[in-house]
């Protein structure tokens, strides 16, 4: 009986070793014979890289050929993630070398999901020094590795930092975006302005190296060179020379300003072709070094860099347009008939209507003026009367977005702001959302809650049930005090006929509205860039002028408005400025009221007056009068633009306006 136990024992786990060793021999045929090819690939994985190779950006030149943005090569430094035990190890030695924080390499890593043998750049742009030190301690670095790679080189540090905008590795989620487009983590992504708007032409084709690497990811031999494809290069509107006078005009006269004592906290301007809207200059001050970007802001940086006033872009943000509007009204009382160019106003120094008194800009008043001397002497009684007793909110309006306003330009570049065209239906809507939000009776509502929740006693409940009431009461008859500015009144048409209350326009606008009032009435899409054309020279894309509009308004109607522009430079409220220039030019200052702080200095003008060629609109903000502030950065503009010798020193002529 034992005997038989044991033999069925026996047997059972001869039955089991065979079994074993039949599912050995399967699985062993099976690698051998069926899945010997993905074996291979593993292991030629395991000691052969394909090491991407950075293909160069697309240049940028202005429109004379001169390189603005370039390349350069500067060492890389990445990490092989080789899944091995001591990469904390590695991560706190590399990163005391590059003077990092181990979290933000470990982070990085992270990013790439700890993909095996993927490389995650670390740091761009290092010093030779730097290297050298990271190749003595090569063999405690296991996948470090060190690379040439270009990076962007910009010889002219800050100049057109904020149409050229700047490129930093790729984020997350224009990674997701652009994955099948051949991007991978670590690339560099152009991240505003033109090399956000044209990345796909400026990036190129990255090539590839692959290598023979040992068992911690050392090269030990080239094994092919796929060569990467540089990006197409851009050729630019722009015009190097007056964007340089541009900017240093820009700083020069916010310098100024503020020695006078005002608060200049920048400004900007905007230079157009008035033929074909070509952008021949755009400049915002302060303005910031694209190359910052590239190896990364910490926290601090970004901080700075806020605290500086350099990030938003001023040509594309909106102002109140001050006196520079007043063409506007000019063309639509004189389109429509309601006045004729001999219409006089006897102007007292102010204009009152019920309670609302609007101040001219002389003590005294200007006496009889007619159009072409409230032009020329910037009257705002004259123009608040065409706009109140003859015009209207609803024909300034149409007038205004015939003109381009209210309305994106279409510019190359992103961030444009469309600005504001006042209307009584905007007042409404715009004032009913600040009303609601200010006087949310939730907020009482939330504010009591707990209070009552949480009351002791039904006496304590019931008293700040009461109280809660009579503060909704008092919220809501407040509310009801103020719904009277819901509608549009007579002093919002009074503020809107000289260019204040709710009217908000972009620099860019008003150049391209100073094109249209030069040229009779064109309206082109302002352009910044001419032609692409790649890396062996063969124009892939050109631009060409695109004509958007051509206004009905009388050719008359523009003469008028010429005329009084010219007579502001010659002898008006930018005669200071413009007092023996050689070239004619036709203007209009404009001083736009902040409230509780100093006024924005507009000026808008073009020239040659008797064959107009090129448009300007300058704003310094809080920076004055705009014939003092703004008209020299324009008079700089032209001068660079006509090749005409001017003085740097700062010009500062006083002006009403």
């Amino acid at each position: 009986m034992e005997k038989k136990i044991v033999e069925k024992k026996t047997r059972i786990l001869l039955y089991f070793v065979i079994v074993v060793f039949l599912i050995l021999i399967s699985r062993l045929a099976y690698m051998q014979l069926i899945e010997t090819e993905r074996f291979e690939t593993y292991s030629k994985q395991n000691h052969m890289r394909l090491n991407p190779i950075a293909a160069p950006r697309g240049e940028i030149y202005d429109r004379k050929g001169v390189k603005i943005v370039g390349n350069k090569p500067v060492y890389t430094v990445s990490l092989v993630y080789l899944g091995l035990k001591d990469t904390d190890q590695v991560v706190n030695r590399v990163a005391g070398i590059l003077g990092m924080d181990p979290k933000e390499i470990m982070k990085k890593l992270e990013d790439q999901q700890l993909t095996l043998y993927q490389p995650v750049r670390l740091a761009t742009d290092i010093p030779l020094e730097t290297v050298s030190v990271l190749e003595e301690q090569r063999l405690d670095l296991p996948g470090v590795v060190i690379d040439v790679e270009p990076v962007r080189n910009y010889p002219f540090k800050s100049m057109l930092s904020h149409v050229l905008g700047y490129v930093q590795e790729i984020k997350q989620e224009q990674l997701k975006k652009n994955s099948e487009n051949g991007y991978r983590l670590g690339d560099m992504y152009g991240q505003d302005g033109l090399e956000n708007a044209f990345e796909t032409y400026l990036k190129g084709i990255n090539g590839a190296r692959q290598v023979e690497v040992d068992a911690q990811a050392r090269p030990v031999r080239d094994l092919g060179v796929k060569d990467p494809v540089p990006g197409h290069n851009l050729t630019l509107t722009i015009d190097f020379e007056v964007q340089k006078a541009a900017e240093e005009a820009l700083e020069r006269q916010v310098m100024a300003m503020r020695k006078l004592g005002h608060e200049a906290k920048g400004g900007a301007t905007v230079a157009i072709d008035v033929r074909s809207g070509a952008v021949l200059a755009m400049a915002s001050y302060p303005t910031y070094e694209p190359s910052i970007w590239i190896n990364g802001l910490s926290q601090a940086q970004w901080q700075d860099l806020q605290k500086s006033g350099a990030l938003p872009n001023r040509t594309l943000q909106v102002y109140a347009p001050g006196s520079t509007f007043k063409m506007v009204v000019a063309a639509a009382a004189l389109d429509t008939g309601k006045v004729s160019p001999s219409y006089t106003i006897s102007d007292p120094g102010y204009y009152s209507f019920s309670r609302t008194i609007i101040k001219d800009s002389v003590p005294g008043g200007h006496g009889r003026v007619e159009m072409l001397e409230a032009i020329q002497q910037s009257c705002n009684t004259y123009f608040i009367t065409l706009g109140h007793r003859f015009l209207g909110v609803d024909l300034i309006s149409k007038y205004a977005r015939m003109f381009g306003f209210g309305e994106l330009t279409g510019i190359d570049i992103p961030g444009e702001l469309k600005g504001t065209v006042p209307t009584p239906e905007y007042k409404y809507k715009r004032n009913k959302e600040y009303l609601d939000t200010i006087y949310d009776p939730q907020i009482i509502e939330e504010k009591y809650k707990p209070l009552i929740k949480n009351a002791k006693t039904v006496e304590e409940r019931e008293s700040l049930g009461e109280a809660k009431e009579k503060e909704l009461k008092r919220l809501q008859n407040e509310y009801n005090s103020r719904t009277w500015d819901l509608n549009w009144q007579v002093y919002d048409t009074l503020n809107m006929s000289i260019g204040q209350g709710y009217n908000s326009y972009t620099p860019l606008q008003l150049a391209n509205y100073t094109a249209m009032l030069a040229n009779g009435g064109v309206r082109w899409k302002p352009y910044l860039v001419e032609k692409i054309v790649s890396h062996d020279g063969k124009v892939v894309k050109e631009f060409k002028p695109t004509k958007v509009d051509e206004l009905e308004i009388k050719p008359e109607v523009f003469k008028v408005i010429q005329e009084g522009m010219r007579l502001v430079a010659t002898n008006g409220t930018a005669a200071g400025t413009f007092r023996n220039f050689p070239i004619p030019v036709a203007g209009k200052t404009g001083t736009a009221q902040v409230t509780g702080r100093d006024d924005h200095g507009l000026f808008v003008g073009y020239a040659p007056y008797d064959n107009p060629e090129i448009a300007v609109a300058t704003v310094i903000d809080y920076g004055g009068h705009g014939g003092t502030a703004s008209a020299p950065v324009a008079r700089d503009i032209f001068a660079a633009y006509f090749g005409i010798e001017t003085s740097t020193a700062p010009q500062v002529v006083y002006s009403t306006d």
